[in-house]
């Protein structure tokens, strides 16, 4: 009996299909003419998207002011935890010591 091939998911198809766009795309700009269509095609769809872009505009600024003071807290606690200088320091004394080992000159 033979194996059968499961349906593919939603997820698979916009994978799939992505794909096949970014690999053929290419291909499609290496056609005569293309760039005139490209240029009608950005002339056509710009003032959609931008009116789709203008709807999610403010959530997203109202997010954002919402989350950058708990992440720059986090950040800031992260730097003071980890000893960055310190990394810095002995990787610049390694490089040296490697540099005076080779017989290379310091810049």
């Amino acid at each position: 009996m033979p194996v059968r091939i499961p349906k593919a998911g939603r997820t698979e198809v916009i994978c799939f299909g992505a794909a096949g766009v970014a690999g053929f795309a290419p291909f499609y700009f290496i056609l005569p003419g293309a760039e005139e269509r490209l240029a009608a095609q950005t002339l056509k769809w710009a003032p959609r998207w931008e009116r789709n872009i203008t709807f999610f505009k403010s959530p997203v600024e109202r997010g954002m002011q919402r989350i950058t003071p708990p992440v720059a807290r986090t950040v800031q606690k992260i730097d003071e935890k980890l000893p960055l200088e310190k990394i810095a320091q002995r990787a610049d004394r390694r490089v040296k010591k490697n540099f005076d080992l080779l017989g290379w000159p310091r810049t």
